[in-house]
This record gives structure tokens, sequence and C-alpha cells, in this order.
């Protein structure tokens, strides 16, 4: 399976990304999230300099930018944890195997489920892989949909568990 390592770009002419709605704002923090890690997995760039120009770039709202760095700081502070549970759901792909950008596409969506919790875990999935389309290789959406399907299965399973524990 090729996958693809070239740097995920904001697309700067996309008219979905320049309507003013909650939604696209927080797409394109997502999209800016995943541009940053990506950069700083690949690279020995700082963090505050890639979040610093990308955002720069993207010319994105107070809440886009607080949003962008809220999921790049949080992916960073609980790496070890995230790629951890991405290990646990993708046995058969060494995390240092994958493709940079499903592994970072991974680790915000993760994020996003695990910690900060404010996002509906179907609307961080849907998001993950509409990013798997668009900036991953043929595979990567199925792939970002499978261990993220796989995670919230396991979820599921240990609330009804600790349901059952209740009762």
């Amino acid at each position: 399976m090729t996958r693809s390592t070239a740097s995920p770009t904001v697309p700067s002419d996309a008219t979905t990304l320049n309507r003013p709605s909650k939604a696209v704002s927080r797409r394109k923090a997502r999209v800016i999230a995943v541009q940053v890690l990506y950069e700083v997995d690949g690279s020995d760039h700082e963090v505050e300099g890639a979040l610093a120009a990308r955002l720069d770039d993207a010319a994105v709202t107070p809440d886009g930018d607080a949003f962008t760095r809220k999921l790049v700081h949080g992916v960073l502070a609980n790496r070890r944890e995230i790629d951890k549970i991405i290990s646990t759901h993708a046995p058969n792909w060494p995390i240092e195997q994958m493709a940079m950008v499903d592994r970072n596409i991974l680790r915000v969506a993760i994020y996003e489920i695990v910690k900060a919790e404010e996002t509906p875990p179907k609307v961080a999935i849907n998001e993950a892989v509409e990013l798997g389309k668009i900036y991953g290789a043929d595979r990567s959406p199925m792939f970002v949909n499978g261990v993220l399907g796989a995670l919230m299965q396991n979820r599921e399973q240990d609330d009804a568990s600790n349901t059952a524990t209740d009762e």
C-alpha cells in the first residue's frame, strides 16, 4: 500500500473553508493542527514556530486559533497515551511505520474523543475520515475509520461492562 508523505496544506480557494461557521472554523483548525503535528513529527522544527507560521498563513478566527492550539498542545501533551491507543487498535501497523499524515490525523481525532470530549465522537471520526480523503493515500480513509471504529467499539464495551458492574 502506497502512502502519501506530502505535507497537507490548507486549501485557500476552497469555498467550504471561507464560510463563516463554527464547523468550518473547526475543520480548518483540524487541518492546521494536522499540518503542524506533521511538520513537528517529521523534522526538528519548534512547535510554536510551526503553529505561528501556519496560523498566520491561514488567517483563522480567534476561536479557530484557540481550537488549533488546544488540539496541537493537547496531542503533544498526551502523545504517548494516544500512540498507545493507536497501537492497540492498529496492531498490524507499528506507529513508526504508519504514514505521518495518517498517524497525525489519528492523533488529533483520538485526542478529541478521549481527552477533549467536547466534540461528539461521531463528528471527530467523520472529520478524521474527511481529512484522510483529502490528504492521505487512497486507503487512508478506510484505515482511519477502522482504527477509530475499533476504539469506539472498545469504549462501548467498556461502558457496557462498567454499567453492568454498577447495577
